[in-house]
């Protein structure tokens, strides 16, 4: 927004933030249902150097909101000045000009700093403090990884707002995967979800990625936000002291490589250069179709050699248990392998599906909950495959439950591949000569998300959550029988929803 508009917003948002105010004297304090003001921080609390207002209250749900306002084209900057209005702007910020873990850090730290002078309102908006997080499934990552970073005894829960694409993240718990009202009736509606959420444990999983790189090559690497570089890991580390450079990032969701990956990085390449075409999510969903189709996915065995399928790319090792590590036998024709932590992958679909109780038993799994610090790893062979999941019954290939996973590269006929987490595509270099790119990838802690109405997240400590499938569930006991079948729609039983969108295939 800009010119008369934006100045009397901003006259607006100054006259509700006065540091020098009480309940009585904001009007935004007061609504029907008992206001906002449960929602509100004091700016003393928020800004170290402020003068010490306490109000008359405590704030049953108090609230930092991070929004991308380049999130969901113009949504993003429009729910921005929402918030701005509802609440304190101080506790509301623009993660285009503001970094996570600085403004986290510095809140924490003024908050220790007033517990310690005995402030009573301070330990109180610890313990009920939330965060909400506006954008996409990397937005989100990229909040959570700020908060485990910062290794908190008391972390803060956060609710997702779907504005990015797939938003499978905020669909995992709950929040829907179509872009919200970004209207002031609609925040608060949200706000009202939040300080009534449930709080859930979900596994961190820590990912350690080593490979030579020139000094002067790490942009060219163009690894998303979620990784950075780190020192030696020990300092007998042989890879290390070979020249190695170890690079350290985090996801929640998944960690996918092949050609769901290629997918994505080449609508965030597009987006980046040509930003005025992806002004919405059916415009985004629109361009994920045409890549998926110019890039030849449906009929990969023809547009794409074998050399980049996953079995030729790397040697792959998981830990069913703890200290063991074994091969894992992945089929030849697999063309993208998705390690997941949550039942929500391209738009809320679930790859892996709900195993009969013969196949769990036979193959010594369990069932997939977000915090029982198993990933369920799934391979796909082309889109046609992915598309299986539309059916009642439909799921990748089944490949393992696994506590941790290792990839190997060694020089191959290609020199890259593409991989992803929580929504941000990179392309990865692979060796050119006798040198090798790992990739491991372990249980790290766990992060606090908010959840609301159904959703399809389970945990292992939730006494509701079923143990077993029930018998009347249906699934196939062959994990071969999508191989076989070359058509599509030749699953029994398929039928495609009525919004279905070839995009979600990718």
């Amino acid at each position: 927004m800009v010119g008369p508009v934006s100045i009397l917003v901003k006259k607006v948002v100054e006259n509700l933030t006065q540091p020098n105010y009480s309940c009585s004297q904001v009007t935004t304090c007061v609504s029907e249902d008992g206001g906002l003001k449960d929602f509100w921080i004091p700016d003393y609390i928020l800004l170290s150097e402020s003068r010490v207002n306490k109000p008359s209250y405590i704030p049953a749900s108090p609230v930092v909101v991070f929004v991308n306002s380049r999130s969901g084209g113009q949504l993003g900057g429009e729910l921005l000045i929402s918030y701005q209005t509802l609440l304190n702007k101080n506790q509301v910020f623009d993660l285009s000009e503001n970094a996570p873990n600085k403004v986290l850090r510095e809140l924490y730290c003024n908050i220790e700093k007033l517990k310690r002078s005995g402030d009573s309102l301070a330990p109180e908006i610890q313990r009920r403090l939330r965060v909400i997080v506006a954008g996409g499934d990397g937005t989100a990552g990229w909040i959570l990884g700020a908060i485990a970073d910062l290794n908190l005894a008391q972390p803060p829960p956060v609710a997702t707002v779907p504005l990015g694409t797939g938003n499978n993240l905020p669909y995992a718990f709950g929040w829907g995967k179509k872009n919200p009202g970004t209207d002031v009736k609609s925040v608060k509606m949200f706000l009202d979800q939040v300080r009534h959420a449930k709080e859930m444990k979900v596994d961190s999983w820590h990912v350690l990625m080593r490979m030579k790189v020139p000094r002067d090559g790490v942009p060219y690497l163009e690894l998303p936000h979620a990784f950075h570089e780190v020192q030696r890991v020990s300092q007998s580390d042989a890879l290390d002291q070979e020249g190695y450079r170890t690079f350290r990032g985090g996801f929640w969701n998944y960690f996918s490589m092949g050609m769901d990956a290629q997918v994505s990085y080449g609508f965030h390449k597009e987006r980046k250069l040509h930003p005025e075409k992806f002004k919405n999510q059916a415009a985004n969903q629109s361009a994920y179709a045409k890549l998926t189709l110019s890039q030849g996915w449906f009929w990969a065995s023809l547009s794409h050699p074998s050399s980049s399928n996953i079995a030729q790319l790397a040697k792959i090792w998981i830990m069913r248990k703890p200290g063991h590590w074994e091969v894992l036998s992945v089929p030849p024709t697999i063309r993208s392998i998705i390690c997941l932590n949550l039942p929500s992958f391209s738009g809320g679909l679930n790859p892996w599906g709900i195993p009969s109780r013969r196949r769990l038993r036979v193959k010594e799994w369990t069932h997939p909950y977000v915090d029982d610090g198993f990933l369920e790893v799934v391979g796909f062979r082309n889109a046609w495959h992915g598309a299986v999941l539309y059916a009642p019954s439909g799921h990748g290939t089944r490949l393992a439950q696994a506590r941790g996973i290792r990839f190997e590269f060694h020089k191959g006929a290609t020199d890259h591949t593409f991989m992803r987490m929580d929504g941000e595509p990179w392309k990865q270099p692979l060796p050119k000569e006798n040198d090798t790119v790992t990739i491991e990838i372990s249980c790290f802690g766990q992060v606090k998300i908010l959840a609301t109405g159904n959703y399809p997240s389970k945990s292992v400590n939730d006494p509701s959550t079923p143990r077993t499938p029930n018998d009347n569930e249906h699934d196939s006991d062959d994990e071969e029988v999508y191989e076989d079948r070359g058509k599509f729609g030749a699953a029994s039983s398929f039928k495609l929803p009525e919004d279905f969108h070839i995009s979600q295939v990718s």
